[in-house]
């Protein structure tokens, strides 16, 4: 089976870490691809590029300010990577809740077993 392009979908497109990166930085507010550049270190040709596929798949909207461009996340197109994460968010808050209580009731096991407090004494 042939593997989907990575300017097929958020999915794809997200999977390349230098994308993620550049969503993180862009989740606080509107910003030039200079001033993206300066703040992730990577090469301009390399930033539009990046900013070109999340761009495609709608994960970031541009407008124009006279010659500069200025790009900002599209919260509505991450909601269906937000949703798909949140399950496994739901999965591993589950298994830290399990190992709490487990924790717990070790704590409490070893407070009320009186073999415990002679060996501590």
């Amino acid at each position: 089976m042939a593997r989907a392009s990575t300017t097929s979908d958020a999915f794809n497109a997200v999977a390349e870490p230098r994308r993620r990166q550049i969503l993180t930085y862009l989740a606080g507010t509107e910003r030039p691809v200079g001033e993206i550049v300066a703040a992730l270190g990577l090469e301009q040709p390399s930033v539009s590029k990046h900013l070109r596929v999340l761009r495609n798949v709608g994960l970031v909207r541009m407008r124009c300010q006279g010659r500069q461009k200025l790009y900002r996340t599209n919260a509505e197109a991450i909601r269906p990577l937000h949703e798909w994460a949140g399950t496994f968010e739901r999965y591993w808050q589950h298994q830290l809740n399990r190992v709490k209580e487990r924790a717990e009731a070790m704590v409490h096991q070893n407070f009320s077993d009186p073999n415990l407090k002679e060996k501590k004494s």
